[in-house]
């Protein structure tokens, strides 16, 4: 059983990693393509992966406003709110408001699924690519979902992934930097008086905090 139970409207740490710790995104193609499947699985009528939806109706990838990592929130039959997300070569993090019943889990299993999916026929293996199922922490605080937004925004430095502008996760989108539409800001950037700068001295100042005590990751994650 898992340990964490999900309600609608709480506030979830959601990530994993590949399996035996491999790298789950090998290109660019990959990173967006698990961003493009965000988008379309988030939705109560969906029941299918995004591999099958192109394979149903014959038709070529989707395009450029899906091939930019950006997406679109506000959706009617969101399973989630996306609030922030980053991805690294080998496991990602997301926080996540439940906003339909078992949401969560419904929108996991098919962002998952159709990745795993995708990357199995685009690699040539088979077999799980993630590391068991999702794991899952209840953010059960301001405060706490305040410092994991942080954690999670800047987890590609805390890394050691210094890429400059780092295009897979949504620090760009919360530091004025990308006007991304996959993430549900408000909840975050609504508590800073001037949003862009103050929030992103927020999460520098923590980033830095992380590298320096690891410790805290640790506690942070267990």
């Amino acid at each position: 059983m898992r340990k964490t139970e999900f309600a609608n409207g709480e506030y979830y740490h959601i990530y994993n990693r590949g399996v035996d710790k491999r790298e789950v995104f090998l290109s660019e193609k990959d990173y967006i393509r698990f961003l493009e499947t965000i988008r379309f699985v988030n939705n109560q009528k969906t029941h299918f992966g995004l591999s099958d939806y192109k394979k149903r109706n014959n038709i070529r990838p989707l395009g450029s406003e899906l091939s930019d990592p950006k997406g679109q929130v506000g959706q009617t039959n969101n399973l989630v709110d996306l609030v922030c997300y980053c991805l690294n070569p080998n496991h990602f993090h997301f926080i996540l408001k439940q906003k339909a019943e078992n949401g969560i889990s419904f929108f996991m299993g098919k962002l998952g699924n159709s990745y795993t999916k995708y990357f199995n026929i685009k690699n040539s293996r088979s077999g799980s690519l993630f590391q068991g199922p999702f794991k899952s922490i209840h953010i059960d605080s301001n405060e706490y979902l305040l410092l994991l937004s942080a954690y999670v925004n800047a987890n590609h430095e805390i890394h050691g992934f210094l890429e400059k502008d780092w295009p897979y996760s949504s620090f760009l989108d919360y530091t004025g930097k990308r006007d991304g539409k996959l993430c549900n800001k408000e909840i975050i950037l609504g508590q800073f008086d001037n949003d862009f700068s103050e929030y992103e001295k927020y999460i520098k100042d923590n980033a830095d905090y992380f590298r320096e005590k690891k410790e805290l990751e640790e506690y942070i994650l267990e």
